[in-house]
């Protein structure tokens, strides 16, 4: 095996975790209770799977073409910035608006601290 058909395997398997990744993420989507826990399901693994499967990408390209992608680059770093943040601020937007947590929610720690600023 030459390194360039290493490289490409690896590349190849980061591609297949970020795939399986996304698949958990849809996963759990449909499986909570709540729109907290889905928000956090949707930007917490599928920001992961994306990152795993355009790393992957960029890693079969440069081993397979001899060539760096300066835009995968771009989109791993755009990604990895956005997606956490909005998910944070959608979750946010979410808990002033008073959507309901879900019944088997044990504490709410963010209400006194909001309780305080009114």
């Amino acid at each position: 095996m030459s390194v360039n058909e290493i490289g490409e395997f690896i590349g190849a398997f980061l591609i297949l975790i970020g795939s399986l990744f996304s698949v958990i993420s849809a996963i759990g989507i449909i499986r909570f209770p709540d729109v907290y826990t889905r928000a956090h399901a949707a930007t917490k693994s599928s920001t992961l799977a994306v990152l795993l499967a355009l790393s992957g990408a960029f890693i079969y390209i440069w081993f397979s073409d001899a060539f760096i992608s300066v835009r995968v680059i771009s989109g791993i770093l755009f990604v990895f910035i956005t997606a956490p943040v909005s998910g944070h601020l959608i979750i946010r937007a979410a808990y002033r608006s008073k959507v309901k947590l879900a019944d088997s929610t044990i504490e709410d720690e963010l209400r006194p601290v909001l309780e305080k600023e009114d």
